[in-house]
């Protein structure tokens, strides 16, 4: 049995191990937390909460499979820092950096402990400078990160691997702490450990409609479920639902992969031992990143890397423009331009207008609980909100007070047809993505 129903399978989802889907839900249920979305923020928030609450009875709505939104259809990089944020004073930002450090410290201590078996590295990555004032800012801040103990480097244009010496590069902060997941991969490892904590996972189970109150009331198909408690872990779907309609933006990113080659090869071509992958300071980002199997893989870049459809489905694919987002790759990187492209696919991404992710509680009696709005930081954001949300269902929120992602704010967005107009006018006219200013910390 295929990973995925529909036809627009990632690279980590083609290199899954084929397994029996869960059934689906079939009879009514009274739980004490329900969770909506079997992705990063689903299953890092069942696996904490199980593991500190095993009195709990906690089941898990996936609407198709585990991992077949964006945590299974993204550009692979797990990276620190917040987006929307602008590091200002050092210490400050010191502190952010360690609390999504943190998050992928999870990942990676989650993997050993249980000994699972995932493709992932983490070799660190480049967030690469392509005009100069923004070089020399860069610079000037990573000394005072250093200052704080970060790790972080900052190299001058002329000192960079070759494989980054592209789109005029004049610099590039190096973050070692950051790495490479194939969220498929992790996501399915997961799934037999939650459910030894005794979490029921049902797949192929959309939940149709939401009724709060003390006890919240879902629709399951035909089914009712009551739940002490919900959390909506859903992220681009999330307005579906009825939920931060008018505060999250769901855009789809394109990306493509190369046919595998060896670490020598890919060498020859410039990209050298111990590459880890790169994203740059463009409005349209342009990422990439090697695959443990060797696949080298690029999205972004242009305004064809990203899609945006009326009312804002994250459920289309599309008639994405691969061929512009290879060619776009190819500039970046010319020297692959006889290795075919092997995998191409589009992935739902939840953008907030200042690009900042919120994570909290909500409903009158403040058992909703959510994580989203990750404006393309949500491998590292997605599971660090599992923890997150744990504590706050515990009321030991005090280690995320102050954080820019706990409780955020998520500015206002205006309705359609504002919205699908805004959007396309304004990136076609400036090939930049409408956005508020983010926050200077």
């Amino acid at each position: 049995m295929p990973i995925y129903v529909d036809e627009n399978r990632s690279l980590w989802a083609a290199g899954a191990t084929p397994r029996p889907q869960r059934p689906a839900l079939d009879e009514n249920l009274d739980v004490d937390v329900a969770i909506l979305g079997g992705g990063f923020t689903g299953m890092s928030t069942a696996y904490h909460l199980a593991r500190r609450h095993p009195e709990l009875r906690i089941v898990l709505f996936e609407a198709r499979r585990v991992a077949n939104g964006g945590s299974g259809r993204n550009g692979g990089l797990m990276l620190n820092w917040v987006n929307g944020v602008e590091p200002g004073d050092p210490a400050r930002a010191a502190a952010i950096w360690r609390a999504t450090n943190a998050g992928i410290d999870l990942v990676e201590g989650i993997i050993r402990e249980h000994g699972l078996s995932v493709r992932w590295r983490r070799q660190g990555s480049y967030h690469v400078n392509t005009r100069l004032p923004g070089a020399e800012l860069a610079a000037r801040e990573v000394e005072g990160l250093q200052k704080e103990g970060l790790p972080l480097q900052y190299i001058d244009g002329s000192a960079l691997p070759e494989r980054l010496r592209m789109q005029g590069a004049v610099g590039a902060t190096f973050d070692p702490a950051a790495g490479h997941l194939d969220g498929v991969s992790y996501l399915e490892a997961l799934l037999p450990v939650v459910e030894r904590l005794g979490v029921q996972v049902f797949e192929g189970s959309p939940v149709d409609s939401i009724e709060e109150g003390p006890r919240c009331t879902l629709r399951v198909g035909a089914h009712t479920v009551s739940a002490a408690s919900i959390v909506l872990a859903t992220n681009a779907y999330t307005p579906q639902l009825g939920y931060f309609r008018d505060q999250i933006l769901p855009v789809f990113a394109h990306v493509v992969a190369t046919e595998p080659r060896s670490a020598a090869e890919w060498a020859s071509r410039g990209w050298g031992k111990g590459a880890g992958g790169f994203d740059d300071d463009l409005d349209r980002i342009a990422y990439g990143c090697m695959s443990e199997g060797g696949e080298l893989v690029f999205g972004g870049g242009h305004n064809a890397a990203y899609g945006y459809r009326y009312g804002g489905r994250p459920d289309w694919a599309g008639t994405a423009d691969y061929d512009a987002v290879h060619r776009r790759f190819l500039k970046y990187m010319p020297e692959a331009a006889d290795i075919p492209v092997a995998h191409r696919w589009t992935g739902p991404v939840a953008l907030t207008w200042n690009r900042i992710c919120s994570m909290g509680v909500r409903g009158e009696s403040r058992n909703v609980y959510y994580g989203l709005g990750y404006s393309g930081h949500g491998i590292t954001l997605a599971n660090l909100a599992g923890r997150v949300l744990a504590d706050l269902y515990d009321h030991d929120e005090a280690a995320w007070e102050g954080q820019p992602f706990f409780r955020g704010h998520m500015p206002w967005i205006p309705p359609e047809p504002f919205r699908w107009l805004g959007y396309h006018v304004v990136t076609r006219l400036t090939g930049k993505s409408p956005r508020k200013r983010g926050v200077k910390v």
